[in-house]
């Protein structure tokens, strides 16, 4: 296994329900990153086309209205078909650059059988594409928009650098979710988010610390003026503050302490060299899965059927 890598963590806005220009500005922010020199490059939870902060897609419970269905088609035409030719542009770009690419998209069935979406994660790297993540349980009126998965995507990627693998925003609150992350061995615990909180940044170093692995976490720097005016729906933001989502991208090491970040307030690319060699050192003492796991005590599985 390789003993160093150098990370970049994309902090910044995608184009609103605008899955053409999002890609554009994609796949610029990761040729930026690369010719840094990074190696893995990670966005945040729903970059593409755009976590919708703040819109309540006209959501009341028992009813519904016909302009609400008008915002959710935008946002499904602006979604990601996997498989499609927008995982076939990033697959090619990670083969280029040899680099390994962790991005957050809003997926719609890319066979045209339903008409769900879900939030997920996609990896890729410089074989192409790897896999992806579907997130387990969508949290509160995201409930609206995206649909929950089961356990077959519960993935980890073998890279030269370790084990990859992601659990998405409040999935990290799931203690079994991040034992069946440790379980699958990552190394490389990637975190796209949409949480923005100080208390988060808690939680990131916590697992960090609990899972002796890296914790790269990606959020949005976002503010209110770009969102498009013309969505039906667009007087739900009268009432939010202009910084919708401050960021609070970082890279925290096994011991749970910040390599990078974390950043607030900004767009960036926070990037950073890691030494990999910690996490073995690291378990000297606490291994959740070694020599600190009962597993005679306390059982685990995974379900990992679809």
């Amino acid at each position: 296994m390789e003993k160093r890598l150098k990370i970049s963590v994309i902090q910044d806005s995608p184009v609103i329900f605008d899955l053409e220009k999002t890609m554009e500005k994609t796949i610029k922010l990761t040729r930026e990153a690369a010719a840094n020199g990074s190696k893995l490059i990670v966005f945040p939870e729903s970059f593409i086309p755009c976590y919708p902060r703040g819109l309540t897609f006209g959501m009341l419970i028992g009813s519904r209205t016909m302009e609400a269905r008008e915002d959710y088609q935008r946002y499904y035409d602006n979604s990601v078909a996997v498989p499609g030719p927008e995982v076939d542009r990033l697959a090619e770009l990670s083969k280029e650059l040899g680099i390994y690419l962790s991005i957050g998209v809003t997926e719609k069935n890319g066979y045209g059988l339903d008409g769900s979406l879900h939030c997920c994660n996609l990896f890729f790297g410089p074989e192409g594409y790897l896999g992806r993540h579907r997130k387990l349980k969508p949290t509160a009126a995201e409930r609206v928009i995206w649909g929950e998965d089961d356990g077959s995507t519960i993935t980890v990627v073998d890279t030269p650098y370790g084990k990859m693998g992601s659990l998405i925003c409040w999935e990290n609150y799931m203690p079994l979710a991040r034992m069946a992350m440790y379980m699958k061995g990552v190394n490389l615990y990637i975190v796209p988010t949409a949480d923005q909180r100080d208390v988060y940044q808690a939680t990131l170093r916590h697992i960090a610390f609990e899972g002796r692995c890296f914790v790269i976490m990606s959020n949005q720097y976002v503010e209110k003026s770009m969102y498009p005016t013309d969505l039906k729906y667009y007087k739900d933001l009268e009432n939010q503050p202009e910084v919708m989502c401050r960021g609070g991208s970082c890279i925290i090491n096994p011991y749970g302490e910040y390599v990078a970040g974390p950043l607030f307030d900004e767009a960036g690319i926070l990037t950073a060299e890691i030494d990999l060699n910690q996490i073995i050192q690291s378990k000297f003492d606490w291994d959740p899965v070694g020599h600190y796991n009962r597993p005679e005590i306390l059982k685990f599985e995974i379900n990992e059927n679809k």
